[in-house]
């Protein structure tokens, strides 16, 4: 990104001169990137994790804000009292999917940082405490559960389900934790801050084309469509790939190719989404026939009751092939969020202040601030993606609009925290 970014002022106390949008994303682009994909691998308890946290950090004290790290291992950079209560939260996350897009999460970052450089250029007084977060894990790329970071803190995540949590090389939350120099004892429910906190606005690029059809840059969010994640286990027979007779076999990976067929079947009969992205196969040999087929799936609807419809057609289509196939087939709901309608109150004071040509939209993405809902009040803005791709290396969002993102951010910032 090059020119007309928001400009970076003297931070209070001469720290040290704020690094620009523009400085901040050309330094942050680099870390965790994928020469041969292009795309991002910032799993969290990594190497690329603390590069990206040890940037937050830098960030924060070159602003000579009161740098945190929670019980959880969440970041905080504080402008005020962080004691002082009713206090105004803006932030996202750096963690990303499996050769993710560079957006998705840090542009909510950088753009706090960004905005608050815009407030201080403005000469804005802050009349309650402002802090800029980056929750830990809220991809769940490594663990495969979202938004840990923020399910502990406000305790939706157990301390006892956290430890089990294991990644695709049985290494555990709590080891990977240690390895990274944090303390797996510690994390838990941290309802003393969520109580300091009186308002979080999270900004992200939008997921889906709704801004780019509506030609807006901007756009509030009105809710979270309920979403779930499920693990099918198809358990059948390993055999031999070229002497076993096709009536003879019990193949799992059968059943599971039908099973894909039948989610977009069902999600498309429903207007709902049903992806089966992940997969793994044992023995996964080119000439053996699987013993086990285990498929993720991710299904979102509109509303809790079509989401029910979609998911339990599907796993009845998959026990109906399962039976054909001689296959043993085994649902878990490994996480679920419910339908997250984002306080009204604090969505309109954000339509209020941006005025009233601001779109309000909803979104199948899960997000930190829909977590949070249920303890604080939370809002979300959208800054315009042309192509709508994410979870990708082509995630893209224009020089223009980010301004646009941090302009607005700040607009809401001073009506919020500066009144």
């Amino acid at each position: 990104m090059t020119g007309g970014t928001p400009s970076a002022p003297q931070p209070p106390g001469g720290v040290g001169e704020a690094p620009s949008f523009h400085d901040m994303w050309r330094d942050l682009a680099p870390i965790g990137r994928d020469a041969d994909t292009r795309g991002y691998r910032r799993f969290v308890w990594t190497a690329a994790d603390a590069e990206c946290r040890a940037w937050f950090q830098g960030q924060a004290e070159v602003r000579g804000l009161t740098y945190e790290l929670d019980r959880n291992g969440n970041q905080w950079a504080w402008d005020g009292d962080p004691a002082a209560g009713d206090a105004v939260v803006t932030g996202s996350h750096l963690d990303s999917v499996p050769d993710g897009g560079a957006f998705d999460g840090p542009l909510g970052v950088v753009s706090s940082f960004a905005a608050l450089d815009e407030l201080r250029r403005r000469g804005a007084v802050l009349t309650r405490p402002l802090a800029i977060v980056n929750f830990g894990d809220e991809e769940g790329a490594r663990f495969g559960l979202a938004c840990v970071g923020s399910r502990l803190t406000s305790g939706q995540l157990t301390v006892e389900a956290a430890h089990r949590l294991r990644d695709a090389d049985g290494i555990s939350l709590p080891q990977a934790m240690e390895r990274a120099g944090y303390d797996p004892d510690a994390i838990g429910p941290d309802h003393e801050r969520l109580a300091r906190i009186g308002a979080f606005v999270e900004l992200h690029v939008e997921q889906g084309r709704a801004l780019d059809l509506s030609g807006d840059a901007v756009g509030i969010a009105s809710a979270i469509w309920p979403h779930g994640r499920w693990r099918f286990d198809f358990a059948g027979e390993a055999n031999h790939a070229g002497t076993t007779r096709l009536v003879d076999r019990r193949d799992p990976m059968l059943t599971y190719a039908e099973t894909v067929l039948a989610a977009r079947r069902e999600a498309e009969l429903a207007g709902a989404v049903a992806t089966f992205g992940k997969i793994s196969c044992e023995p996964n040999g080119v000439n053996a026939i699987p013993s086990l087929v285990r498929g993720w799936l991710d299904s979102r609807a509109a509303d809790q009751a079509t989401l029910d419809t979609v998911v339990t057609a599907i796993e009845q289509a998959a026990k109906e092939r399962a039976e054909r196939d001689g296959v043993d087939l085994t649902v878990v709901r490994e996480s679920f969020t419910p339908v997250v309608e984002f306080e009204h109150a604090l969505r309109d004071e954000l339509a209020k202040i941006l005025g009233g040509h601001t779109p309000v939209l909803g979104t199948g993405a899960g997000h930190d601030a829909g977590i949070l809902s249920g303890a604080i009040p939370t809002a979300m803005l959208f800054v315009r993606n042309p192509t709508g791709v994410s979870h990708s290396p082509a995630e893209y969002a224009g020089e223009d609009d980010c301004v646009a993102g941090v302009i607005a951010l700040a607009d809401v910032l001073e009506g919020l925290a500066c009144r």
